[in-house]
């Protein structure tokens, strides 16, 4: 499992420039987060960190975090507190974490939540650790539980026990029957809950700039694809790619930033029975959003020509800005293609193991 977060910053002294604070918690994260570990800047004063090797982060690290860059921001005085925000989650919410406005972020301070999707929220200082409410349900059941008055304790009545008559007092023929138990009404069982709704079919893997050592953006994938190949035939690959056009959108609101890159299928594209399935999917997209959408076409033979990467080009270039060639032979010919006619080539590594794959 791996620990996905958003790290927010907060200063509390307004005339404190924020690019300098910036600048000091990216220095500090290249020094402390080192790989396998990675981190980058998605906003201001916002990093997304990740970690492959937990399923959550370590509190005391982020304290000792806040901490030293309290002393590298304020040293000497008295007067200024960095404060860390920590939210884990989903990687949607993650990214919607990252674009709250310092006005929410003091609202979930504050204990109020926010409008987004529930996660593990923390406060960190370098004096303490402080859990809240990450949603407004969330909030508004902790004002609740923290207003409502504790039960007083109930009286304790000690009555003396009456003494029964003795039966041979009372007369046989005053002697009432006992009255027969009222029936016990059958209670009807609550129904049982909803099944939680399947998992998605799709995940997104992020997309790391080595040269600038940050996260750009995400690429979307089929989660079957971590346990097993997937299908060789044409039709079976249309499938999953209609499935990651259509769960890519959903994922444009949630984001304002950063890139989006989708799959296809090469083979796909030069068909006109797949182009139309295709064309369905993105005439939903925004054309405002174009600037910020990729194409990786995988399963590019080394022998691709010019004419179909040509087609290829021609067919996309409507809805995405950029096209990546996404290949599996170390040997492709990547001079071969003119600079103008695609954006990158991606080399995807083989083998049953770590050993096999960077052995190519």
């Amino acid at each position: 499992m791996t620990a996905i977060a958003c790290l927010r910053l907060l200063i509390d002294d307004d005339a404190f420039p924020a690019a300098r604070a910036q600048a000091a918690a990216d220095v500090y994260l290249k020094e402390r987060w080192k790989a396998p570990r990675r981190y980058g800047a998605v906003a201001p004063l916002a990093f997304v960190l990740a970690d492959n090797r937990t399923g959550q982060l370590d509190p005391t690290e982020m304290q000792a975090l806040a901490a030293e860059l309290e002393s590298a921001l304020f040293p000497g005085r008295k007067s200024g507190q960095v404060c860390l925000m920590t939210f884990e989650g989903d990687e949607s919410a993650v990214l919607k974490f990252a674009s709250l406005t310092q006005a929410e972020l003091a609202g979930l301070v504050a204990g109020k939540g926010y409008g987004g999707a529930a996660g593990r929220v923390q406060v960190i200082t370098a004096d303490a650790i402080r859990a809240v409410p990450s949603t407004h349900e969330e909030a508004r059941l902790a004002a609740a539980a923290a207003s409502a008055p504790a039960p007083a304790p109930a009286p304790l009545v000690t009555k003396a026990p009456e003494p029964a008559p003795s039966p041979a007092l009372v007369p046989a023929e005053k002697r009432a029957a006992a009255p027969a138990p009222a029936p016990v009404a059958k209670v009807k069982a609550p129904p049982p809950p909803p099944p939680p709704p399947p998992p998605s079919q799709t995940g997104w893997w992020g997309l790391y700039d080595l040269p600038t050592e940050a996260f750009v953006g995400s690429i979307i994938g089929l989660r079957a694809d971590l346990t097993q190949p997937p299908p060789e035939a044409d039709s079976a690959l249309l499938t999953r790619d209609l499935t990651g056009l259509n769960d890519a959108q959903t994922a444009f609101k949630t984001a304002p930033f950063g890139e989006f890159h989708v799959p296809f299928g090469f083979w796909n594209l030069t068909t006109p029975h797949a182009q139309d399935a295709y064309k369905g999917r993105l005439s939903r997209y925004p054309l405002d959003l174009q600037p910020r959408l990729g194409a990786t076409v995988y399963g590019t033979p080394r022998e691709a020509s010019l004419g179909l990467v040509s087609q290829i080009r021609a067919f996309l270039k409507g809805s995405f800005a950029f096209l990546d060639l996404n290949v599996v032979d170390p040997t492709f010919p990547v001079h071969n293609l003119p600079p103008e006619l695609i954006d990158s080539v991606t080399l995807t590594l083989t083998g049953e193991d770590e050993r096999e794959r960077l052995a190519q």
